[in-house]
């Protein structure tokens, strides 16, 4: 009666790419997965009068628990907001309970990169306008609610925006009448 002799290689070979089917499958589903949207908030008929951009009374706004993916060069939208006492970011920041100078660099986050607070008072540095700046993180900025006094009635914020202070824009040198919005990547310094 012959044996069959199977070399011990053979099995760790098999081993090993089994383990590398199973890293690219969870590679390939990681990558895919996205961020959908976690429901919608109707704003109230009545709001006051005095607000710029508040929310459309019963119009319907889009909210997220999720932020896009982050990597080392994440797409986002920055935006414009004050960190100062009676600014439009409202009360203190959420990180430091503190108010910030709008010549320091400061931002908020959408309520996935926030992260629970994992970010706060860390740096990101942001790419815009062929420029670069770091910014540290002093607040979010809410994905999942809106449209009431906490918010300044504001509508809840997009998933993949990056809320900062004027010192960040101008460090961008972006030209002040182009404040508001713009196309930028960022990463964690």
């Amino acid at each position: 009666m012959k044996t069959l002799k199977i070399c011990p290689n053979y099995f760790q070979t098999i081993l090993l790419l089994l383990i590398i089917i199973v890293a690219t499958f969870w590679l390939s589903t990681e990558a895919a997965a996205t961020c959908k949207p976690r429901g919608r908030l109707r704003a109230k008929k009545h709001l006051p009068k005095h607000c710029g951009e508040c929310c459309k009374p019963g119009h319907f706004y889009t909210t997220f628990k999720c932020s896009p993916q982050v990597s080392h060069h994440t797409k986002a939208t920055l935006t414009l907001n004050s960190f100062a006492k009676g600014g439009d970011g409202g009360g203190p920041s959420a990180c430091d309970n503190k108010f910030h100078s709008d010549n320091t660099p400061v931002v908020a986050l959408s309520t996935g990169w926030f992260n629970h607070r994992k970010r706060c008072l860390k740096k990101i540095t942001i790419f815009g306008n062929g420029r670069r700046v770091k910014a540290m993180v002093v607040d979010e900025c809410d994905s999942t609610d809106g449209c009431d006094g906490e918010h300044g009635f504001q509508p809840p914020c997009r998933n993949n925006i990056v809320d900062a202070s004027k010192a960040v824009w101008k460090a961008l040198e972006v030209p002040e009448n182009d404040w508001g919005e713009m196309e930028i990547f960022w990463a964690d310094a």
